[in-house]
């Protein structure tokens, strides 16, 4: 009996519990990858509504959203990129383009942009609302860059 529940559960959890078993191809990494830009647009939202006026300036919070958005511009997400999962696979929902593969070489080099860009932002939004409005633009328009080159307009 014992030997039959454990099959019965090993069974249910690559099943069910596996994402990278799910039904549509490369649902996981899609859902991650947009997970992510959720994260970030929710941290510069709040940054960007301060450095607007708003919101009220908080430099203990400003500080630590510039750095959640640093922390996550050094983070390896290729996994959330394998080759396919893009707009054209009509089996999943995503806007990214196939450029995002085929123009790797200045996708790259957008990324370094925002390591930069989000790392000054992480060193100076907490020394004042002038050095975060200094700051932000840098990084709203290093993520334009990429989404120019590698998202399909909503």
């Amino acid at each position: 009996m014992k030997r039959i529940l454990v099959t019965v559960c090993s069974v249910l959890i690559l099943a069910f519990g596996n994402k990278s078993l799910a039904a549509e191809p490369f649902e996981a990494e899609v859902e991650a990858r947009q997970a992510f830009m959720q994260v970030l647009k929710f941290n510069l939202g709040i940054l960007g509504d301060m450095a607007k006026g708003n919101r009220e300036y908080d430099a203990k919070l400003a500080e630590a959203l510039a750095k959640n958005i640093h922390a996550a511009s050094q983070m390896n997400n290729g996994a959330m990129w394998p080759v396919g999962s893009d707009n054209s696979n009509s089996a999943i929902s995503t806007n990214a383009k196939p450029e995002a593969w085929s123009q790797y070489p200045k996708v790259a080099e957008k990324h370094g942009i925002w390591i930069e860009a989000s790392g000054a932002l992480a060193l100076n939004a907490g020394n004042g609302l002038s050095e975060l409005q200094k700051n932000i633009g840098a990084v709203g328009k290093s993520c334009q860059g990429c989404h120019k080159l590698v998202k399909a307009d909503d």
